[in-house]
């Protein structure tokens, strides 16, 4: 298991102790949570603002590659530092980054956000080097205690985010004009990657999580994963990813994608999804996984010459896969690593749905005609962006607060 699975405290019912700006920094998963919701919230509504005219976008490539790098590179890369750096410190058994160290991390994630916002008023140079380095200083705090612990299980972690810091990379050389047709490749590459890092973390929790909770259910069956579906389904995306660099969106890539979608779902079946849908911490994993099955499909379809825009997959992976899983990940690493008990609060389940009706809207809009593309963008965009603050609203005193068990952390 990547995490601790934490049963009811015995004090769970009491009130909080209090809030501390020290409280913020004693784990990875408090700021960057934090961080993650609210980007996801104003980024959107932002780029729904550009798309209405309302405001003007950062002068920096093209307005669809700004969204998408800040998506992928800002948020997405948020919610995976506040999962890894909570989570490696339990795998390894090592000292977890707090304190200052954590502050640093957080402060470079957010001159980042800061110089992207200013693209076009700053040097690009100024923007690539304050951008690209918090992808760097998370790689090598992620690699360092997985490296000393010797766990080769864990030694993927550490490449496929020194390998988005690396696709990023290519995204702003191509920015500088060093890279002609990098960002694209970039982001492409990093869609990847993601997806890779959904697909492990997920065939890790979710069997497990799922097994978990239908024990404490009484529900007496067996939660079964698939090593062989996992390794397969991990294999086609890593070397898809590879493809994606050189050859982007071609036939090779649609044909590790289609791979990739089938095995997914294959591992999927001992999973027990059924039995988990009267939990929404569980029953949200599951949705996560289903959309990278969607996603990935769409994306095999596309590669392989059938009459589907490859968006209609990108954004079945981004909006759907990443904001559903990211989403589910955070509302129980929030309640567990702070010793409370693995209900969800008022209104989270309603932000899963959210999350996941707003992804359909993007996904379909734009096949049911051009005429709905537009609104249906627009409404995509605010279900989503609800869905984020809905989670901002219930958890963020949660992650500024002290565990209530009164232990560290």
């Amino acid at each position: 298991m990547s995490l601790v699975d934490f049963a009811p405290p015995r004090d769970a019912g009491t009130p909080d102790a209090g809030t501390s700006w020290f409280t913020l920094w004693g784990r990875g998963f408090r700021p960057f949570f934090l961080l993650a919701a609210a980007y996801a919230a104003l980024a959107v509504a932002f780029w729904l603002a550009v798309l209405g005219a309302w405001a003007a976008a950062p002068r920096w490539l093209s307005p669809s590659l700004w969204h998408a790098h800040e998506m992928l590179f800002g948020f997405v890369a948020a919610a995976i530092a506040g999962f890894l750096l909570t989570s490696v410190p339990v795998w390894t058994g090592r000292t977890p980054v707090t304190g200052l160290r954590l502050a640093a991390l957080a402060a470079l994630w957010i001159a980042g956000r800061a110089a992207m916002a200013a693209a076009g008023r700053l040097p690009l140079l100024a923007v690539a080097l304050a951008d690209a380095s918090f992808l760097g200083a998370l790689a090598l705090a992620v690699a360092l205690p997985i490296a000393r612990s010797g766990q080769r299980r864990n030694y993927g972690f550490a490449v496929v985010v020194a390998a988005l810091a690396l696709a990023n990379g290519l995204v702003h050389l191509d920015a500088l004009g060093l890279a002609p047709g990098g960002a694209t490749r970039g982001v492409t590459v990093g869609v990847d990657l993601v997806t890779l890092l959904v697909v492990l973390v997920g065939g890790r929790i979710t069997p497990a999580f799922t097994a978990n909770a239908l024990r404490r259910a009484g529900v007496d069956t067996e939660v079964r994963s698939s090593p062989g579906a996992d390794r397969l389904a991990f294999g086609a995306l890593a070397v898809m990813a590879a493809v994606d660099a050189v050859w982007p969106r071609g036939v090779a890539s649609g044909a590790l994608a289609a791979v990739a979608a089938a095995a997914s779902a294959w591992r999927m079946r001992g999973w027990r999804s059924a039995r988990a849908l009267g939990d929404p911490l569980v029953w949200s994993l599951h949705l996560g996984q289903a959309w990278v099955v969607v996603g990935l499909a769409c994306v095999g379809a596309s590669g392989l010459g059938l009459p589907l825009p490859w968006t209609t997959g990108v954004h079945a992976l981004t909006a759907g896969a990443f904001g559903s899983m990211i989403l589910a990940v955070m509302t129980r690493v929030a309640l567990g690593h702070t010793g409370r008990p693995l209900v969800v609060p008022r209104g989270i389940a309603w932000a899963y749905g959210l999350a996941s009706a707003g992804a359909a809207l993007r996904v379909v809009g734009p096949l049911v005609g051009a005429a709905w593309a537009l609104p249906a963008l627009v409404a995509s965009g605010l279900l989503w962006a609800l869905a984020f603050a809905l989670y901002l609203v219930r958890y963020a005193r949660i992650l500024v607060s002290p565990r209530v068990d009164g232990t560290p952390g």
